[in-house]
């Protein structure tokens, strides 16, 4: 089940085992390269997170605004039966240790509309510290804003109320002195605020307290500070992203140790062997990584035009076995992970059958969805390694594995290339994904870059009957880059998967023809030299002489 791995065109896969640092601790990239590299990785996310709300500070703090330099917001049809509707907290609170110069240096500024829906009612709009509003407010029954549901829930925005009961009508607010700011009258009015330090609260009521209030209104919010925050992110955006790049290029830019010559392919033929042997040295393929893990795939042609649009339909037997099998692997995981801690050995028997889920995993999906749709061979119901499968994986069994990396490679060290794989299968192929209600199901088809390669491959063979030779080497070469990762944070291999796409089918490519074998002296054949025919001396004539 872990034997090498044989290709028929190509002969036997590199063995592991020979792979600088062994099988017993595996290849990393130099210390302060993966230090880099994690940091890097760490980095790019804030960066980014800056650089683009900064951006979309700036442009909506550009276009947005209206003709008084607000923002606002259409707040959804605001309508109770009681005499008066608040939103606690709502404009601004603020511990009372923070210094009144801090909104001051801020410069926020406020703004309340309200039209009344109802005609002949006069509408009172009033912002007040909270502990006055709630005393004032107290015993008469009145309805708070606590939140306005989703739109995408129902089609349509609605505030959410809570109420409180009481006497259905209260004492004018307009007679009132507590008021911090307010606005009265009929039709529509407008309040505006200079936010300072404490806790408020905003009121909406018909100026002479009575019941039943419903008014469309708007908040909108100026503020200074804005345009400077906007220009702030941006530059700090700029250079965390900038210098998480670099350590991602300087990380992964660290030496690391390549196939033996033996295992490069410049070509398959006499003819492409000459050409790369004249080639310039760019263009030279380059070498194989190490790794442990070994993927190969063969284009089972001819492939049918219209077979791989219900392939998935042909294959929910596998989906079905495999969603048991890949929670029995998670827990294996589990189990290895203290077999490794506790005495450095991943137990043979546990990892066959994870081995066996993988290679099973790697058929279905070769099959019918990111692995290629390769062939139309029906996948069998196999923990085994099924060499004539055109499908095939491999990963070498570990003697020994560091006690020590198994705390921290199946997380802080694997970040990087966490986000590599999130980009090429979407986060999908054999994952379980939890929606927004709480359910989970298993991912079949995957998604992100492989996935759309994959779906440009269907559409080939349905229209043209063919199946791009490049793009089938690109399909496995990223399959590859995932089975790597998957294998070193399943804790399978100590072998930190290599920064580098390998294309092709095969694992180990074809390389030239090698030269003829020397012929022995003893059957060397003297060569007698050849006789070199003797000048011929010139002998000068004299002239011929003619008379007439």
């Amino acid at each position: 089940m872990t034997s090498p791995m044989t290709n028929p065109a190509t002969g036997p896969g590199p063995n592991p085992a020979t792979y600088p640092g062994g099988s017993a601790g595996g290849y990393h990239p130099g210390g302060r390269h993966l230090v880099a590299l994690i940091i890097g990785c760490l980095l790019i996310l804030p960066g980014l997170g800056l650089l683009l709300g900064g951006a979309a500070l700036g442009i909506t703090y550009a276009v947005a605004r209206d003709s008084a330099g607000y923002l606002s917001l259409t707040m959804p049809v605001l309508s109770s039966s009681s005499p008066a509707i608040t939103a606690g907290d709502a404009v601004v609170a603020t511990r009372p240790d923070v210094p009144s110069w801090v909104f001051d240096r801020l410069q926020v500024d406020v703004r309340v509309t309200a039209r009344p829906l109802a005609s002949g009612k006069n509408v009172f709009l009033g912002i007040a510290p909270a502990s006055s509003l709630s005393a004032y407010l107290g015993g008469v029954a009145h309805d708070q804003v606590v939140g306005i549901t989703d739109p995408r829930a129902d089609g349509q925005r609605t505030a959410v109320l809570r109420s409180t009961p009481g006497a259905d009508r209260a004492a004018p607010p307009t007679r009132q002195t507590f008021w911090t700011a307010s606005a009265t009258g009929a039709g529509q009015q407008q309040l505006t605020w200079r936010v300072t330090g404490g806790q408020w609260s905003a009121v909406i009521m018909n100026a002479d307290g009575s019941s039943g209030v419903a008014v469309s209104s708007t908040i909108g919010v100026k503020a200074g500070f804005l345009l400077p925050l906007a220009l702030l992110m941006v530059g700090l955006g700029l250079l965390i992203t900038g210098g998480a790049v670099a350590l991602i290029i300087i990380g992964a830019s660290g030496n690391r140790p390549s196939a033996p010559p033996s295992a490069l392919s410049p070509a398959a033929t006499p003819t492409a062997a000459s050409m790369a042997a004249t080639a310039p040295a760019e263009m030279v393929p380059h070498a194989r990584a190490v790794s442990p893990v070994a993927l190969d795939a063969r284009l089972d042609e001819p492939l049918s035009r219209w077979m791989w649009l219900v392939k998935w339909f042909l294959a929910i037997p596998h989906f079905f076995v495999l969603g048991f099998l890949w929670l029995a692997f998670s827990v294996v995981c589990v189990i290895a992970f203290f077999a490794i801690l506790f005495t450095g050995r991943y137990p043979r028997g546990l990892f066959d059958f994870n081995l066996g889920v993988l290679q099973w995993s790697w058929r279905v999906s070769y099959y019918c969805s990111s692995g290629g749709l390769g062939t139309d061979r029906y996948p069998p119901f196999s923990l085994g390694p099924e060499p004539d499968y055109p499908a095939r994986l491999d990963i070498a069994y570990p003697a020994r594995l560091s006690r020590g990396l198994v705390l921290v490679k199946w997380w802080l060290l694997a970040i990087p290339q966490y986000i590599i794989v999130g980009l090429l299968v979407g986060g999908g192929t054999w994952a379980w994904d939890r929606t927004r209600t709480g359910d989970s199901h298993l991912e079949v088809l995957g998604g992100g870059l492989i996935g759309l390669l994959v779906l440009i491959a269907g559409l080939s063979l349905l229209f043209v009957g063919y199946y791009p030779r490049a793009l089938f080497d690109l399909v496995i070469g990223l399959n590859r880059w995932v089975y790597r990762v998957t294998a070193y944070v399943t804790l399978m291999t100590d072998v930190y998967p290599p920064f580098q796409l390998d294309e092709g089918g095969a694992e180990v490519p074809p390389g030239p023809p090698p030269p003829p074998p020397p012929v022995p002296a003893d059957r060397v054949e003297p060569v007698e030299p050849v006789q070199q025919p003797e000048p011929v001396e010139h002998i000068e004539q004299p002239p011929r002489q003619f008379t007439g």
